[in-house]
Parts: C-alpha cells; sequence; structure tokens
C-alpha cells in the first residue's frame, strides 16, 4: 500500500483527555463520572464565556459608549457564542446548527452567526485515527487499500474525518473515521444537557409546555446517534440509494464496508453544491439537479418518512456530468405517517396561499394549551403566508419562513411537535444547497411537481394489506366504543339519570335533566 504520508499506529496525544471517562475497578467507564466530567468542563467554558463577556461590557461602560455604539459589539456576541459551541464539542455543534433555524428564540443576526457551524472542522493528524482504524478494521486494516491519502483529509466535521483513498483492487473509495472519543464526548454531553432539560421543565413550567424542551431534546438524541454509530449510517444510505434510483440526477455512494467508527464508501466525485462554478453546467442541468434534489427531499418526508436532517452546501458534490452526490447520512430524521400527512397538509396549505389550512395543520402537529390563541395563530399567518406562496429562493428563504411559524404559534400558546426542529433543519438546509445552483426555483410549484408521484405513493400505502388491516382494526374499536357509549346513554335515559351540564363564560355550570329515584 502507497500513502501520502508516514502512518502512525499511536494516538495523538492532541486528543482532548477530557473526553475520557473516569475509569472504574474493572476497567469500564462510569457514565455518572462521565457525566459529571462533561458537565464540569462545559461549565468551566461557560464561565469562562460569560466572564468574557462581562469585561467586554464593563470596558464598554466604562468607556461612556451610547447604547447605539454598544449595539455595534452585537456581532461579536453572536461570534462569541459560536465559537463557544466550537469549544464545547461536537454535540453543542449540532444544538447551534438547529438553533440557527429557530427564529421563534433566537435573533436574526445570532441565527445567521449559527449557520457557520456547517464550515468545516480543525482537521486532526491522521495518526490520531489510526487506532480507530485498528481497533475496527483489524492491525492489518491496510491491507484493504493499495492507496490512501493521509496527508491531508477529504474532509473534516466535528465527529469524524474523510481521506480520500483505493481499494485494494484499485476502486476509488473514500474512508470515514469517528474521532477518537466522539461518541463518549457525546453521549456525556447528552446526559447533561438532558440533566439541564429537566431543570427547565421543573422551574418553567409554561415555557416547556409551549416549547416541550425534554421531548426536542429527545428528538435531537434520536437524529445524532445515527451519527454515532456508522453501521446505522450504511443503513440509511442503502434506504436512500433505493429512493435515488428514480432520479436520473441524484445518488447516493454506495457503501463497501461498515463498523461502528468506520465507513468505506464508494468515492463521490465533484465539488459543493455552492462552488459549481458558473459555467461548468448548462442552465437546463442546473435546473434538472434543483428539481430533482426537492422531489427527492420531498418525497423522503411524505412518503419513506427517513429524511437527510442535515444536507448543507458541503453535503452534496456535484460531478461534472450534472450529478448530486448527497452525502454524510449520519443525521437523519424519521417521521410517522401522522407527521408526514399533517407535514404534507402545511405545505400544500402554503402552495395554495391558504393560511387557515397552514394553521389547523401545525395545530395538529403539535397541540393546544390551556393559554392557546387559535384565532390570533390565524391571523398571524394570514398576513405571511400570501407573501411566501409565490416567492422563489431568491426571495425567500422557506425553512425560516416555516420555523418563523414557531415563533407565531409560541406566542399564542401552542405547543410545537419536537420534530418540527429537525424538518426546520433539513428544509432550510437543502433550500439553501439548492439555491447556490438554481435560485429562481419555487419551492411550492416543485411541490406540485412532486405531489402526483406522493399521492401515488401515499395511496399505494394506504391500499396496502397492513394498512387495510389497520384501517378495519379501527372502524371496529370504533363501532365497539359507540356501540357501549350508546348502551350506556339508554341506560340513562331509562333510568331518567340523563344530564346535561353546560358552562356559560359568566357564570357557575348550568344543569339540565332530571333524577329521579
Amino acid at each position: 500500500m502507497s500513502v501520502d504520508a508516514p502512518i502512525d499506529t499511536s494516538v495523538s496525544a492532541s486528543i482532548d483527555t477530557s473526553v475520557s471517562a473516569s475509569v472504574s475497578a474493572s476497567g469500564a467507564a462510569s457514565p455518572t463520572s462521565q457525566t459529571d466530567r462533561r458537565g464540569r468542563r462545559a461549565a468551566a467554558i461557560l464561565m469562562r464565556a460569560a466572564a468574557r463577556e462581562t469585561v467586554s461590557t464593563l470596558s464598554r461602560r466604562a468607556g461612556g459608549l451610547r447604547r447605539t455604539d454598544a449595539d455595534d459589539h452585537v456581532p461579536d456576541r453572536a461570534r462569541h457564542l459560536r465559537t463557544t459551541l466550537e469549544e464545547l464539542g461536537p454535540f453543542y455543534i449540532k444544538v447551534g446548527q438547529i438553533l440557527a433555524t429557530r427564529p421563534d428564540f433566537v435573533p436574526d443576526h445570532v441565527r445567521e452567526e449559527l449557520g457557520r457551524l456547517n464550515d468545516e472542522a480543525t482537521a486532526e493528524p491522521f495518526s490520531a485515527f489510526s487506532a480507530v482504524l485498528d481497533q475496527d478494521l483489524g492491525a492489518h486494516w491496510h491491507k484493504r487499500f493499495a492507496f490512501i491519502r493521509t496527508e491531508r483529509p477529504l474532509g473534516s466535521a466535528s465527529l469524524a474525518q474523510v481521506y480520500r483513498a483505493d481499494l485494494a483492487d484499485g476502486t476509488p473509495c473514500v474512508v470515514k473515521v469517528q474521532r477518537p472519543g466522539a461518541d463518549r464526548a457525546v453521549l456525556g454531553d447528552m446526559r447533561v444537557l438532558r440533566r439541564a432539560a429537566r431543570l427547565v421543565t421543573r422551574f418553567m413550567p409554561h415555557f416547556n409546555e409551549v416549547i416541550g424542551v425534554e421531548a426536542m431534546t429527545e428528538v435531537l438524541f434520536d437524529a445524532m446517534r445515527d451519527e454515532l454509530d456508522f453501521t446505522r449510517e450504511a443503513s440509511n444510505m442503502k434506504a436512500a440509494r433505493k429512493l435515488a434510483r428514480d432520479y436520473k440526477r441524484i445518488s447516493v455512494p454506495k457503501v463497501v464496508h461498515a463498523t461502528p467508527r468506520v465507513l468505506v464508501q464508494a468515492l463521490a466525485d465533484g465539488v459543493a453544491i455552492n462552488r459549481v462554478k458558473d459555467d461548468a453546467l448548462t442552465p437546463k442541468k442546473r435546473k434538472e439537479i434543483a428539481r430533482q434534489l426537492i422531489d427527492f427531499q420531498f418525497r423522503s418526508y411524505f412518503v419513506t418518512g427517513r429524511f437527510h436532517a442535515d444536507p448543507h452546501p458541503g453535503n452534496i458534490l456535484v460531478s461534472p456530468d450534472g450529478t448530486a452526490h448527497i452525502i454524510d447520512w449520519g443525521m437523519v430524521g424519521r417521521l410517522d405517517r401522522s407527521a408526514r400527512l399533517t407535514m404534507l397538509g402545511i405545505l400544500l396549505g402554503l402552495a395554495r396561499n391558504d393560511a387557515e389550512a397552514v394553521a389547523r395543520q401545525w395545530t395538529r402537529m403539535g397541540s393546544s394549551t390551556p393559554w392557546s390563541n387559535n384565532t390570533g395563530f390565524v391571523q398571524d399567518l394570514s398576513r405571511k403566508v400570501p407573501l411566501w406562496s409565490n416567492a422563489t429562493l431568491a426571495e425567500l428563504n422557506y425553512g425560516v419562513a416555516l420555523m418563523s411559524v414557531l415563533q407565531y404559534s409560541s406566542r399564542r400558546g401552542i405547543q410545537v411537535a419536537p420534530i418540527v426542529s429537525i424538518i426546520g433543519k433539513s428544509l432550510a438546509n437543502i433550500e439553501g444547497s439548492v439555491r447556490c445552483i438554481y435560485p429562481k426555483l419555487k419551492l411550492t410549484t416543485s411541490l406540485s411537481h412532486t405531489l402526483d408521484g406522493v399521492m401515488r405513493d401515499l395511496l399505494r400505502a394506504e391500499t396496502s394489506p397492513e394498512q387495510l388491516a389497520q384501517h378495519l382494526l379501527d372502524f371496529l374499536s370504533l363501532t365497539d366504543k359507540t356501540a357501549g357509549h350508546l348502551q350506556a346513554v339508554a341506560r340513562d335515559l331509562a333510568s331518567r339519570q340523563f344530564t346535561v351540564q353546560a358552562r356559560t363564560n359568566l357564570g357557575d355550570p348550568i344543569t339540565h335533566g332530571r333524577s329521579h329515584r
């Protein structure tokens, strides 16, 4: 095997030892001590960030800056938040990426800065990953490859690095290797954040009833767990490849071999979609790529229920022949049947300029609280939906527009389904990628083109033997319940104990009926 740099099997000393858990007498990591370590580490980083911001604020006040002058430092605060999340580690970077699509409680200037968290992470030397390859592929893993470029990774993300290689038979491929200790770090951070979510639930019940902090964090955890086990990512890729067969311009790399921390896949030759040169593709190819990417994503949402949650420009590579390769299937969202139909109803309402339908489906996806103002929510959307329904990607960020509905629903006391955060991130990313190559595309027009195929697939699913059996069971269950209720009412009428109770807005309950013994 030829290499561009020596392969060192020792683990780099530069790896953050805080990732390691305390080791018990048996040699196994203690989850409790691990959580405590991650919690102390996070607290220390946050305290340093808070101290830095405090010193900066005091300095500005001591300098006698006016409020307008102090406002000039707002971008600095947003940048410090981004760098703090990067220092906290992979899990918090993902949290920041999701917050970048949450206008309901994140200001615009902060969301813009957090959007930069999609950029590549600092690369570690290959020697830091050799031990992972030894453990997952065996001591003689290098015999699997004729060549591997070790001096510079193809990509460096928060959880892994990717290297260009050739298999022993000469087939081009890439090797994705998880950063040492990344899984322990993320799982430890999950436990820390789970504790924080419980505190929010306990001390901020009103906020939690609308936002659903614990449920939202669990949805994020579920989406990220696939990133910690590359065999799950390989499963996601295989399912996506099956869907991609229906598209001329879409491709998903083939999995060659997968272990929990190493993924070998076919080479996706191309450049990031936001780096495609103006003269590299014809307008026709650009339009085809854009439409098929949106169609592929819509069918993932509404038909298969398994969708790429992180399709930002770095994860879509366009080859010279006009093929868009969708890579990095670690972070994947999942929708059940009810959520798929409701999400489709929201986008259809948007396409039809029907604010009431959008509000109704959105509320159905979540739930109302005792203080919900559904009428006010419809009024909020009636001012916005007409502006959104016919805009191009150059004119409107639909992902952010969709997530801004959260702002209105939260303000009106309507609880939002936790999965909306992942959907919003996914939609914002895919449309941002498509905007790079064909900004004239209208999302609502694409939805109309996609609808025929989606409805056929949904109809096929509804008439499957399994679904017909479910419908029959639901009908029989409803029949039994209805019969039971009617029998109970009949007994009450027969014994003259039937009572109707109504409540006015001003007085006590008013009861009508008779009860004779």
